[in-house]
């Protein structure tokens, strides 16, 4: 099994190959509510009813393209399910293993967690999709995460970013012109709309993957811009979490604690109400992954107030790197009774104008690009940044399935009062070397 930590391509590489097209996704195994989807087929009979298990991040595009599929496919129905990302990297890793998963399932990129590409390849679950036609156009950058030894094991639409997503009337009320370019200036910015009577910060970390994406926004400037080899070095045993700028993201997200710019109690908050609190102006912004712009938009009375900017970690404009990652995707089930019925639904997403549908849904950069593609105008500000300071989900190169729940449960520990910076760097350090 290929593992990403031993990987030669450092992430400045990594984006350079890309040729300026952003990597990004979800999060690093971001998801939404849980939700349950329906069947598609064709007059309502068909022969064969495959199943497919994702995150709710994924029901607004598969909700498009199984109705096109419905039409394109005569005679085989997709019946579709979602479910929170913590009961998938459990429960559904485990039917992969029993042998009683679904024919199609959600699949993380890179390594960093029990879902993840790797993890799953490893054990010879995933069906290999190298034959088709659209796994030869992946840029040079996207591999290391979609493919082991050379086969592509995953599908992916392209990629997301971490920022802010803001309210533009709530930041027009408190007299807020435009977004702020310096670390420096976004705490200004934030005492500004605290004295406006609006939270600054919305904070849903009651639910766990939300934990992650403050460090996740912070840490590209305070560690990757300073050592874009940082990966590398700490897969050597050159470098570690504690003795690196994630000491200083982590600082740095307890300062906004301490300065009040959460909500009450972020730990007994949820995503849904995170983003019930952006929509409806309630709060001024909340640092998300792109992907679930759609849930902000669909909560809001009026969805073009909102939009995104880039968190700046750095007090140097020059200095401040975004994060960005592979979005969250899809495998077919090596072991199942349908698997190649399960990957000729994938060779259909493949297709350019259907990779256009998935990143479209999800204001994503598509993975390939034609004359037809398009870039949600809410993600054109860190459009600059990806050619050469944008570096992948931080999950993506780490080695294994540990770090990222140790990383969550250390964040809501620091927000209780319940830890300190140097102990929670110290755990995800020994996660790492599990």
């Amino acid at each position: 099994m290929t593992d990403l930590r031993h990987a030669k391509m450092s992430r400045a590489q990594f984006f350079r190959m890309m040729g300026g097209l952003a990597a990004a996704a979800a999060a690093a195994g971001c998801s939404t509510k849980p939700q349950t989807g329906g069947t598609t087929g064709a007059s309502g009979a068909a022969a064969l009813d495959l199943k497919f298990v994702g995150v709710a991040d994924q029901k607004a595009p598969m909700d498009e393209l199984l109705a096109v599929y419905r039409q394109a496919k005569a005679g085989v129905s997709i019946t579709a399910s979602y479910a929170p990302t913590d009961q998938v990297q459990t429960s559904l890793r485990t039917q992969l293993g029993a042998g009683n998963a679904p024919d199609l399932h959600v699949v993380y990129p890179g390594s960093g967690s029990a879902m993840s590409m790797t993890q799953i390849a490893g054990a010879g679950l995933l069906a290999d999709l190298s034959a088709q036609a659209w796994t030869n156009s992946i840029p040079t950058g996207f591999k290391p995460a979609l493919q082991v030894d050379g086969k592509t094991l995953m599908y992916s639409a392209g990629s997301t970013v971490i920022g802010a997503i803001y309210n533009k009337k709530v930041f027009q009320e408190a007299g807020i012109d435009a977004p702020p370019t310096t670390w420096t200036e976004f705490l200004g910015l934030c005492e500004k709309l605290k004295k406006a009577g609006k939270v600054p910060i919305a904070l849903g970390a009651q639910t766990p993957w939300v934990t992650q994406l403050i460090t996740y926004a912070l840490v590209p400037s305070t560690v990757y811009a300073k050592d874009p080899t940082f990966d590398d070095k700490q897969a050597a045993g050159q470098a570690s979490f504690a003795r690196s700028g994630w000491r200083d993201a982590m600082e740095m997200y307890l300062e906004l604690q301490k300065r009040g710019y959460f909500n009450d109690k972020p730990n007994g908050t949820t995503f849904e109400q995170q983003t019930s609190m952006v929509a409806t102006g309630k709060a001024a912004m909340a640092i998300q992954v792109s992907a679930v712009l759609p849930s902000f938009r669909d909560a809001a009375t009026s969805p073009d107030d909102l939009s995104m900017f880039p968190l700046p970690g750095a007090d140097d404009a020059a200095s401040v790197w975004i994060p960005a990652g592979v979005v969250v995707g899809l495998g077919a089930n090596a072991k199942g009774r349908n698997a190649e019925e399960a990957k000729a639904f994938i060779d259909f997403l493949g297709r350019q104008e259907n990779i256009n549908r998935w990143a479209q849904a999800i204001a994503a950069i598509p993975l390939t690009q034609d004359a037809s593609s398009t870039v949600d105008p809410a993600v054109e500000s860190f459009l600059p940044l990806t050619k050469d300071r944008a570096v992948p989900f931080m999950d993506q190169r780490w080695p294994n399935a540990e770090v990222q729940p140790t990383h969550f449960a250390v964040v809501q520990d620091l927000l209780a009062g319940k830890s300190k910076v140097d102990e929670a760097l110290k755990k995800m350090d020994e996660a790492y070397a599990k």
